[in-house]
């Protein structure tokens, strides 16, 4: 047999081990050096694939239980060329398990192929075939697998929280009224709110007690949290095409106030900044330039959007891009308006140390945290929101140190044991 092929049969038999491993409660701490060659990045992306199955029925800080949460985020995200909804292997535990043996190696060899035609021209390099299929089988450095080794990390982390206090602790912060709560109590730069105990809102044009909507404040006790719309500061609004939704930079910061040691340390791991689309109502729609952390200057662009693309049309024969799309200098809708290369001003002190004392004031012990950091006209920086299972947005990161930081809170939440 080719050495390729033994490389791929071995890679797909290591995976299975080590996922079965893992999934019947089997230790991280080591196990990078049993499975792996030494190789802890490897040991983070498989253990944390079996603890979605080890998880599957255990309540999550947002819902009912991990697998619901899964349901509902996978929802609108599928495999690009596929259409389908990921969500759909999520119906039931022995379904996952199956993607997750089969699936994930099958498409994984799908797209180790794909990126050899694309790297060499030809679709049977075996060499290119099995050094693509290692990566994405067992290291994947894809925006989606890094969302789910983070979501992972911190729903298994909330199951220790839970475990020792009773309750959620810092990860109540999830919700919003309770993040922006916690905020004005702590003097972070949150997103104003407005003082009105409610709100009455009217159809202009619709009679018989028809179209009018009444808003009760959440400061009022209320369901509500009634906020004005704010606008892009003008070197913000420079960026952008006209008529532009609030545009904001994603933030992505990492505690070790988490692990049992208490190491006092967090920091600003990476930076995308969000650029709206023309007409678009939010920035959830939006091209993701990537920021550098220490000098706040802006990088390529790029998007994800290929990821979001549901049903038939969107399968293989729909030719929904599988690769990353090309780099993008530009915003595309003002062909000309140049955004790489550009500085935020005082990055650091409006948009990197403001996560970064956030993350300090208002849920220390959480791992990660990704923080919509706003640059508005009115009220200058503040937060909109936090993610506690967050994502890169393809943002760059130091890699290695990542893999530490994850590898560590895995070995410190198995000593815990949540699960």
């Amino acid at each position: 047999m080719p050495p390729a092929l033994l490389q791929i049969t071995g890679d797909t038999l290591r995976y299975w081990r080590a996922f079965a491993y893992y999934a019947r409660g089997g230790a991280f701490a080591g196990s990078h050096e049993k499975f792996f060659d030494g190789d802890r990045r490897q040991a983070c992306h498989v253990f944390g694939a079996a603890l979605a199955i080890r998880m599957w029925h255990r309540p999550h800080y947002r819902t009912t239980s991990y697998a619901a949460d899964l349901r509902a985020n996978l929802s609108n995200v599928a495999v690009p060329g596929t259409g389908m909804a990921l969500s759909k292997v999520c119906v039931m535990r022995p379904v996952a398990v199956g993607f997750l043996l089969i699936g994930a190696p099958c498409w994984s060899f799908v797209a180790a192929v794909a990126k050899a035609k694309r790297d060499t021209g030809s679709y049977f390099s075996l060499r290119k075939i099995a050094e693509n299929y290692r990566e994405q089988l067992l290291k994947p450095r894809d925006w989606f697998s890094l969302w789910r080794t983070n979501s992972r990390l911190a729903a298994w982390h909330s199951l220790c929280v839970k475990k020792e206090t009773q309750g959620w602790g810092d990860y109540d912060m999830e919700n919003k009224w309770a993040f922006i709560e916690k905020g004005r109590n702590k003097g972070v730069a949150v997103s104003p709110v407005l003082e009105t105990p409610a709100l009455c809102i009217k159809h202009k044009n619709e009679e018989g007690g028809m179209g009018i909507h009444f808003f009760r404040n959440a400061l009022e006790g209320g369901d509500w949290i009634l906020q004005e719309v704010m606008q892009n500061e003008a070197f913000v609004a420079g960026l952008l095409p006209e008529n532009a939704p609030l545009s904001t930079f994603r933030v992505m910061t990492a505690s070790r106030l988490g692990l049992s040691s208490k190491e006092n340390s967090i920091e600003a791991i990476s930076c995308v900044f969000r650029a709206g689309r023309k007409g678009a109502a939010t920035d959830h729609d939006s091209i993701l330039f990537d920021v550098d952390v220490k000098t706040g200057k802006i990088g390529r662009g790029t998007t994800n959007m290929q990821w979001y693309r549901l049903g038939l049309r969107n399968c293989l024969i729909g030719g929904v891009r599988w690769a990353p799309p090309p780099d993008i200098l530009d915003h595309p809708d003002c062909p000309g308006k140049r955004v790489t290369g550009a500085t935020v001003p005082d990055f650091q002190k409006r948009v990197a140390a403001l996560a970064t004392e956030a993350h300090r004031k208002l849920l220390p012990t959480v791992p990660l945290a990704g923080w919509d950091v706003v640059l508005s006209k009115d009220h200058g920086a503040c937060l909109l929101e936090v993610n506690l299972s967050c994502n890169f947005f393809r943002g760059s990161f130091d890699e290695e140190k990542y893999v530490e930081f994850i590898g560590d809170y895995f070995e410190d939440c198995d000593t815990r044991r949540a699960l």
